[in-house]
């Protein structure tokens, strides 16, 4: 089973108008609220390509119904953690003729230690050969020492973890080995505080997570496609052609594609191709990739080493 944890979820509110002009009002020509977070996007990915996940984190208030409510159209397999502040909401403006996108992100829910305690107790049915994919942000109280408590728990019952985070959060759960890490590649160079200016650069200090103690380095680097570091090689998926339209999301779906056909095949070269087809099926798609987009992406990427 692949279990996808979202500390901190959220309505996502995306807005579509022809131009943002801040001061004034401004009318959308479409709307639509989604289910957001990052693990939530890698469950979703997962039941178009037919996987099994279930989808934990924290879900609180009157948001947090919606949320739920909003997931439930999914029909994905939940094991949500109850918080008495409400889940937050995230607002994503498109500005169609200025070629925009901007964000505008709730903080979300104080976790208490009790809610805490309920979460972690909820990992124990995590068991040998599982795979946990942690990602995104953590909810405003948590500290970084959360996904590293959450690595150590599940490491002890047998199961893998994959983590999509940023900065000490990161690097922390590093010496557990994580099965990938999947920083895009301006986090990459934050994380070393280094400017990278190209591909063998950026291979170079992918390679650094693997001396640290991860097991692959997936790193995506928009129009420019991704690349897969291993530890005595390197692989390139090329961008395939297309018009991006949302950008959230696409990194989320690289991910559960890479884990999902990894879980099945242990393949890191077919997963990176699955991952890539995922992520740029779903840039080019309002909102997560369905299943005929993602393989029609498919059949235009190719994996080359590098």
């Amino acid at each position: 089973m692949i279990y996808t944890i979202t500390v901190n979820p959220s309505i996502d509110y995306v807005l579509q108008l022809k131009d943002l002009n801040t001061g004034q009002v401004n009318r959308t020509q479409t709307d639509v609220k989604l289910p957001g977070g990052k693990g939530i996007n890698v469950s979703r990915i997962m039941k178009e390509l037919d996987i099994d996940s279930t989808a934990l984190g924290f879900v609180g208030g009157a948001t947090g119904s919606m949320f739920e409510e909003l997931l439930s159209q999914h029909q994905l397999k939940t094991a949500f953690t109850r918080v008495s502040e409400d889940t937050r909401i995230n607002v994503k403006i498109n500005a169609v003729d200025q070629n925009e996108e901007t964000e505008i992100n709730g903080a979300g829910p104080e976790i208490t230690q009790t809610e805490r305690d309920s979460f972690m107790n909820n990992l124990d049915s995590v068991g040998d050969g599982d795979i946990v994919v942690m990602a995104g942000s953590l909810c405003k109280n948590l500290d970084a020492g959360f996904y590293l408590d959450i690595a150590k728990k599940i490491q002890k019952q047998g199961a893998e973890f994959i983590i999509d985070t940023t900065g000490q959060a990161l690097l922390d759960t590093l010496p557990l080995h994580p099965l990938v890490v999947k920083p895009n590649h301006h986090e990459l160079a934050d994380l070393f505080n280094v400017t990278l200016n190209n591909e063998q650069e950026i291979i170079t200090y992918a390679r650094k997570l693997l001396e640290k103690g991860a097991k692959h380095a997936l790193v995506s680097m928009a129009g420019d496609g991704a690349l897969l570091v291993t530890k005595d090689k390197a692989y390139k998926a090329n961008a395939p052609k297309g018009t991006v339209i949302n950008s959230v999301g696409a990194g989320d779906s690289m991910i559960a594609g890479f884990a999902g056909t990894f879980m099945e095949t242990k393949d890191p070269i077919e997963s990176l191709h699955v991952g890539a087809a995922c992520g740029s099926a779903t840039a080019f798609s309002q909102d997560i990739a369905v299943k005929a987009k993602i393989d029609e992406v498919y059949k235009e990427i190719s994996i080359t080493e590098i």
